[in-house]
């Protein structure tokens, strides 16, 4: 999708304000079954605790976050690996992007979560990084890393560096990212990339994430 376009800078692929949020995004949500699909059958789900197994019917929908008092996208389930968007919409594209740096701007609901990246190193090489709040060590394998994941409670700013994670994984370079899968269950913002880590005091304007002033 963005292999023959040149970014510099930063490279917003997801805004829960902007005019079609899930443009480039395809969603799925479902209810366990007794047959797993290939993606169910690999992914490290935990189980349901009993506080979990009250959650209400599994959604993907817009709705206002009492914090922000703005508009985020909710993706609620009490079975992670069915219930999910992903980019590209099509299976049979990639999204093409070469900035080695990404960034979630992500609520925590006090429940499990995870996502997905999948890119391609300079071996051709697809290699998958899955994070997850409910893995406790990281395990590097052939084809796909999945690492523990430490959120504070409410909004998070979380940035992966996706060059360093494929040299420190693989002893490969980083290409570019082909996909990005994000689970239930969670809050988000805004999902960006970007060429470099930066602070977010010198983040523009509208890659920050503001939350209102308390008054005493």
């Amino acid at each position: 999708m963005f292999k023959n376009t040149f970014v510099s800078g930063f490279l917003s692929v997801f805004y829960s304000l902007g005019s079609d949020p899930l443009q480039l995004w395809g969603k799925r949500i479902g209810s366990p079954s007794k047959t797993k699909g290939k993606d169910e059958a690999d992914h490290d789900s935990p189980q349901a605790t009993s506080s979990e197994s009250q959650v209400q019917e599994p959604h993907i929908e817009f709705m206002i976050d009492e914090t922000l008092n703005s508009q985020v996208l909710e993706i609620l389930s009490n079975h992670l690996p069915s219930t999910f968007i992903t980019a590209p919409s099509l299976a049979t594209r990639t999204l093409g992007i070469k900035l080695p740096i990404l960034v979630f701007l992500v609520k925590s609901l006090g429940k499990y979560w995870s996502f997905e990246v999948t890119i391609l190193d300079d071996r051709g090489e697809k290699r998958r990084f899955r994070a997850s709040n409910f893995q406790t060590v990281t395990r590097v394998k052939p084809y796909i890393t999945t690492m523990p994941l430490r959120m504070d409670p409410g909004w998070n700013q979380i940035q992966l560096n996706l060059a360093d994670y494929t040299k420190r994984a693989y002893g490969t370079t980083y290409a570019e990212t082909l996909r990005i899968t994000i689970h239930a269950n969670c809050r988000l913002r805004r999902v960006y990339f970007s060429d470099q880590l930066v602070p977010e005091s010198e983040l523009p304007a509208e890659f920050k994430l503001y939350l209102p002033v308390v008054k005493e």
